[in-house]
């Protein structure tokens, strides 16, 4: 791979650029528009720390699989570390960085005093007993344990972890200090320590970046046709938040299957029916189509809720949807950034689109700490005001210097970042 500290282009003789190379192209791009030294963008370039952890675990059947998982600390200049952890096969240290990267601009795009962070473990959690996952899960956070803590880094749920494994996580590292350490994780179920307003958190961040985007663009949420990549956690409550802004969803995929439906597809009855037989397969109420149709359907807003890099150079401009809300961190790739732009589509970034899960994240460490705990309505009134509030900033900040929504949120998100370094000044 290329030196990840130079400009790069989007592709190269090998094939696609790797998540962490185009993340690092994102914040290029956002370096010589704010004119960064060469120090500061080997600083930002770089993650400041990165944990590679092998560890073994007894399966059911009794045989030792050992599992391979990773922690990365990108930047630490704002507050400590936040960012979620995954289970999936393709987990590996280039994507982790990436996603470590784009939690820091995340949290200084939103104005939140966190750095960012980001976890996996490269495995097949569907494959596994709930037994299994849970031995995985402890033997991993003790691995990682070393640099976790309220104060340190504090871990969330991401693509194939919940409530449940959070929960997990914290009993551990609590059996360690001897005492309960509720501030370890976010994202824990209410009776550890949860926050009211955390499993929709996410989802509901990507309907008000909708909802504002629509306001800006002129766009009538009335019967706009939303059609959602990746019906998990993110997916399923931005459709159904959508839905009750008046959206219709006309189409969803999840990882092996696609339905459509012109006349509109209920959220609550195929989350129902996922629950029920694993996947979309098979639902009743639509029309089945193959989930690589699923980015090119037209329809007013598109929301990629699923991996990184599905939207590139290759798709792009068969995208048939006015609005890009990226609800998955990454789904762009800079060179289908630029065709997008070119297009007309308004591309709404993931630093954004999707921050209303670190936010609430927040939420919850705050009142972990206090010991002090708010209702709903206080919880998503207060997100509320930070993502309308981010947003308008990063809508200004387009307007004034005629960039996209992305470049305008890079650069305010880079600069925030650069003013802390420069305050803090540098050791020793």
């Amino acid at each position: 791979m290329a030196d990840p500290t130079s400009a790069t282009p989007t592709t190269t003789a090998a094939g696609p650029l790797s998540a962490y190379a185009m993340a690092v192209e994102q914040l290029q791009t956002a370096a010589d528009r704010l004119g960064l030294n060469e120090g500061l963008r080997g600083i930002l370039s770089q993650p400041k720390r990165e944990l590679t952890v092998h560890f073994p675990v007894r399966m059911d059947t009794g045989d030792v699989q050992v599992f391979t998982g990773y922690r990365v600390q990108h930047n630490m200049a704002r507050g400590p570390g936040k960012g979620g952890i995954r289970f999936h096969p393709d987990v590996n240290l280039d994507e982790v960085k990436a996603l470590a990267m784009w939690m820091t601009w995340k949290c200084a795009v939103t104005g939140i005093p966190y750095g960012g962070a980001k976890g996996g473990v490269t495995c097949q959690p569907k494959s596994m007993s709930d037994a299994e996952l849970e031995r995985v899960t402890r033997r991993y956070a003790t691995e990682i344990s070393i640099i976790i803590g309220p104060d340190e880094d504090i871990p969330a749920p991401d693509v194939n972890t919940d409530g449940r494994v959070m929960a997990w996580i914290m009993d551990t590292l609590s059996m360690h200090s001897g005492f309960t350490m509720p501030g370890v994780v976010t994202g824990k179920p209410l009776s550890v320590g949860g926050t009211l307003g955390r499993s929709e958190a996410t989802g509901r961040g990507v309907m008000i970046a909708v909802r504002e985007t629509a306001k800006r663009t002129g766009l009538a949420m009335s019967g706009a046709r939303v059609v959602v990549q990746g019906f998990g956690n993110v997916g399923y409550h931005a459709a159904r938040l959508l839905t009750q802004q008046g959206c219709v969803v006309t189409a969803v995929s999840d990882s092996t299957s696609a339905v459509h439906a012109v006349s509109g597809l209920d959220p609550d009855a195929l989350k129902e029916y996922k629950d029920a037989t694993g996947s979309l397969s098979g639902y009743p109420g639509g029309e089945a189509i193959s989930p690589d149709q699923i980015l090119e359907m037209p329809c007013e807003v598109l929301v990629p809720a699923a991996l990184e890099g599905q939207i590139t150079a290759a798709n792009a401009n068969r995208i048939a949807a006015g609005i890009v809300a990226e609800g998955a961190n990454g789904p762009t790739t800079p060179e289908a950034d630029a065709i997008l732009h070119d297009s007309g589509v308004v591309v709404v970034p993931d630093i954004l689109a999707n921050a209303g899960g670190v936010v609430v994240s927040y939420f919850e460490w705050v009142q972990d700490i206090q010991r002090y705990f708010w209702d709903l309505e206080e919880v998503n009134r207060k997100m509320e005001a930070i993502m309308v509030r981010s947003f308008e900033e990063i809508a200004k900040e387009a307007d004034k210097a005629r960039i996209t929504m992305r470049d305008a949120a890079m650069s305010l998100a880079v600069s925030r970042v650069v003013t802390a370094i420069s305050d803090r000044g540098m050791y020793p």
